[in-house]
């Protein structure tokens, strides 16, 4: 999460702001080239980690192969999933949540 790239203040809206999370968590997708570009930041340094990962996972990818990720069997592969607490994996799955809404949305 520290390698994060800084985050915009005039992009922590409620638009940008993912619900669900306990943590203060603004998430932006956005096309480049139909390709996903992910980017966000967090008030708490776990869900900055949490972000770094979605970052991996699904930038650079475009939204069909981005809506093929199943993201729990990836983190359950890496053993992250059984160090989560609930609050934190019901974050993480708005995360996704997200994540998916965005991809189905550039899809079509």
């Amino acid at each position: 999460g520290q390698a994060l790239p800084a985050f915009p203040e005039d992009e922590r809206t409620e638009d940008t702001k993912v619900k669900g999370c306990v943590s203060q968590v603004w998430v932006v997708i956005e096309p480049d080239e139909g390709r996903l570009t992910l980017r966000g930041d967090s008030d708490a340094h776990i869900v900055k980690g949490l972000i770094a990962l979605m970052d991996r996972l699904y930038s650079g990818r475009t939204p069909d192969e981005a809506l093929s990720i199943d993201p729990k069997e990836v983190l359950g592969r890496i053993g992250l999933s059984e160090h989560l607490s609930p609050q934190r994996s019901n974050g993480l799955a708005s995360m996704v949540k997200r994540i998916r809404a965005e991809a189905e949305a550039l899809k079509a």
